[in-house]
């Protein structure tokens, strides 16, 4: 009873947030098309005012369309990830807080029987938008760190990159409930 009751206690007062993001694009160029779809749901846990530990758990696919010498070609990609992180709060406004997220991804991706794995250690700055006092909304922006990727199979080589990379190409967008 004593572990149950400690158990709710330390739920009641933690301060769990939820969410994460989606995406969908569709293209269509000279009778080739091109879907995509994203799913990233996100756990994460505040340790404090300035710290919190979480989990994004994501899955992708891409299937494209096209024509090769007049016959019409399917290619389909997978994508699975996950990426937990530490992230640190270090500047606070009263609506508005930046931080920086210190994660470790990894990613598994199965295009057309060709199988990737690749690992991410880095840093990723971010803003957080206080709607109301349950829902946030968070952006990402640009990454700093090191990847590695190999194809599954004998006698691959892997390719490692040093990544310092803060334009808007690398910009993602979420919700966060907040318990």
């Amino acid at each position: 009873m004593t572990l149950a009751a400690a158990c709710m206690a330390a739920t009641m007062n933690a301060q769990v947030y939820v969410g994460g993001g989606i995406g969908l694009q569709s293209t269509s160029y000279d009778g080739n098309s091109d879907t995509y779809i994203k799913f990233m749901p996100e756990i994460g846990y505040n340790l404090n005012e300035n710290w919190a530990l979480g989990i994004a758990l994501g899955y992708s696919e891409n299937n494209t369309t096209f024509t090769l010498g007049g016959v019409d070609e399917k290619k389909k990609s997978k994508k699975f990830q996950v990426s937990p992180y530490v992230r640190y709060t270090f500047v606070k406004f009263e609506k508005v807080n930046l931080f920086v997220d210190g994660g470790l991804d990894y990613t598994h991706t199965d295009s057309a029987g060709d199988k990737i794995n690749e690992f991410a250690l880095g840093l990723r700055p971010g803003v957080t938008v206080s709607l109301n006092d349950k829902l946030s909304f968070v952006a990402h922006a640009g990454f700093l760190g090191w990847r590695t990727s190999k194809a599954d199979q004998e006698g691959a080589k892997a390719y490692n990159t040093f990544c310092f990379d803060f334009d808007g190409s690398d910009l993602s967008f979420g919700l966060y409930y907040n318990f």
